[in-house]
């Protein structure tokens, strides 16, 4: 590791264990969002885990027009932050254009810029220019390495709190495959890396009008990636996937959790302790 350690919020990053990113993938309401996450919450207590929450105020790229997006930018913002506030946890969320950036960043700690916009330049400007920590998804188009440049964006405007997330590579039509190497090789960089393990599994407009996936993988990939040694591991979940309105094949059951973390913590200190 060769940047230098820093928190978000109460949450470090590059301490001794990976920090944990948890939350539904959408906003389906706010006495949900309150729901699920004094639940993740609740769970991290009893785990020790250094928690993030995770909820996106607008799922602005579904394959169907007709699908849920969510309550918007300024009723989302709100309602995560206080989330943040009540549980004190830092809480993070999806900005999709630079004007969104200024916005979210008065109320969110973790700003995080989708894999389809990772390369663009004003989003990354906007981000950076918060002074808020900022988390890029990879695209699944992107090598490992050209990871670099948008490492150097950012920090070319002022940004030194960032975080990179693997979330699986194109792999043929409708499906993604996760490198574990490239976790390796953007760490080698000097950059802090996040697992995204239930994106990862994703079969992107395998539904023909929604998101398919193969959401039973997602706690196998994520054990690979925390042996593997990453910052962090980004979780999507759910108390009833099946009923989700967003990505729900993808969403680890809520009630598998805990279960989970306490074995991916045992995976890091035998792998790395």
């Amino acid at each position: 590791m060769s940047f230098d350690p820093f928190n978000i919020g109460n949450v470090p990053v590059g301490g001794p264990v990976p920090f944990f990113i948890l939350g539904p993938c959408a906003l389906e309401s706010e006495a949900f969002a309150w729901e699920m996450a004094r639940s993740v919450k609740e769970i991290a207590d009893k785990t020790g885990i250094h928690l993030i929450f995770k909820a996106s105020y607008d799922k602005a790229n579904r394959t169907s027009v007709s699908s849920f997006r969510g309550p918007g930018i300024e009723e989302g913002c709100r309602i995560l932050s206080e989330i943040g506030k009540e549980l004190g946890v830092p809480v993070t969320t999806d900005i999709h254009t630079a004007e969104q950036a200024e916005i979210a960043g008065e109320f969110i700690d973790l700003l995080q810029i989708p894999a389809f916009l990772c390369r663009q330049t004003d989003i990354l400007e906007a981000a950076a220019k918060t002074g808020r920590a900022v988390n890029v998804k990879k695209g699944q188009f992107l090598a490992p390495w050209d990871t670099v440049n948008i490492a150097d964006k950012l920090r070319a405007f002022g940004c030194e709190r960032f975080l990179l997330t693997e979330r699986g590579t194109t792999f043929g039509y409708n499906n993604l495959v996760t490198d574990m190497r490239s976790l390796y090789w953007m760490r080698k960089e000097g950059l802090p890396v996040i697992f995204d393990a239930t994106h990862s599994v994703q079969r992107p407009g395998g539904l023909g009008g929604a998101t398919g996936g193969d959401g039973e993988l997602a706690p196998v990939l994520a054990r690979a990636a925390v042996a593997t040694g990453v910052e962090g591991v980004f979780m999507e979940t759910h108390s009833d996937p099946a009923n989700a309105m967003s990505d729900g094949p993808n969403q680890i059951p809520l009630e598998f959790m805990e279960d989970l973390l306490v074995k991916l913590i045992a995976i890091h200190h035998a792998a790395h302790g």
